[in-house]
């Protein structure tokens, strides 16, 4: 392993991402950085040899890790990331900040950012994945994002530069969202509260909540715009082609579709990263055969594979 710099934060060897993904699945990263701030992280990053990796990881909700694990520094938020500010009618929210945090506190102060409240992770996340919901994405609401980049020094990217698309951005490699700023439309409190109850309970009646997952697999393979803007006239739901397909419920050892809802691919107690991406595998290709679409992951898969058995 690399020599690493100094820091001010936590630097762990070998660290098992399986302890920190919502699948909890996933083999070690060589190293797991958890900065103290952003100048911590800044100056990491300018002193870290350029050949290192970096992967900057929020709580792992969207992720599947493979079982050989991630040949890079892993740069996990923590306490000095998670503080939310209201400023007039917008929001400041450090990358570590959870998305149904800042949907309440914002709520609190009548501030309408509700479609992050049942959206599962943290705002770094969110920006990088232009995450959405309720027909609003992070693009509706975003004012400006503050990241570190892979030299160690820190810009200020709005919209127009992160080039948000349907669950995409531009955001470079190895560049580290730090904080962003939103603006929302005005509402009354008790009102967005309402609102947000509804969701959850939406959410709860319709999605497995209580199991290990990362939320929707595959991404709706049509009904959205270039911006990531709903477009209901065409649209169309993933779980509706897996069903279509007869993959509700089906299984590869201890990963399942959910019976709940066909789009969620669940950890149902021992499933390997390999179990679980080989049957998103078997789904992508039974929907092919049977509709002719090609489902897009949602989820993202990184690391490498486990070494095959036997080999050294």
């Amino acid at each position: 392993m690399a020599d690493m710099p100094e820091v001010r934060g936590k630097l762990i060897p070998g660290k098992r991402l399986s302890e920190l993904t919502w699948l909890r699945v996933g083999g070690p990263a060589d190293w797991l950085f958890m900065p103290a701030d952003a100048g911590d992280l800044a100056g990491f990053l300018a002193a870290l040899d350029r050949a290192v990796p970096v992967f900057p990881m929020g709580v792992g909700s969207n992720l599947i890790v493979r079982d050989g694990g991630l040949r890079a520094v892993v740069i996990r938020m923590g306490r000095g990331f998670n503080g939310i500010e209201i400023e007039g009618n917008r929001v400041r929210a450090g990358a570590a900040a959870l998305d149904a945090h800042v949907a309440r506190k914002a709520a609190q102060a009548g501030i309408d950012l509700t479609f992050l409240r049942t959206i599962p992770g943290s705002i770094g996340g969110a920006v990088r994945m232009n995450a959405g919901c309720y027909g609003t994405y992070v693009a509706d609401v975003l004012i400006e994002a503050k990241a570190v980049t892979r030299a160690g020094e820190v810009v200020t990217l709005g919209a127009q530069e992160l080039n948000f698309r349907y669950r995409q951005s531009d955001l470079p490699e190895g560049w580290v969202i730090v904080e962003a700023v939103f603006e929302g439309p005005e509402g009354v409190p008790e009102t967005l509260e309402a609102r947000m109850q509804e969701q959850i309970a939406k959410r709860d009646a319709t999605q497995p909540v209580k199991e290990r997952s990362a939320g929707s697999t595959f991404r709706n393979p049509a009904g959205f715009s270039s911006t990531g803007q709903a477009d209901d006239t065409h649209e169309m739901k993933a779980w509706k082609v897996i069903d279509a397909a007869g993959m509700r419920g089906a299984r590869r050892g201890g990963a399942q579709m959910s019976e709940k809802h066909s789009n969620f691919l669940i950890n149902t107690g021992q499933a390997s990263a390999a179990d679980l991406e080989q049957l998103g595998e078997d789904v992508r290709k039974k929907v092919y055969d049977s509709s002719g679409i090609t489902l897009e992951w949602e989820i993202m898969r990184v690391g490498e594979p486990a070494p095959e058995q036997g080999s050294r």
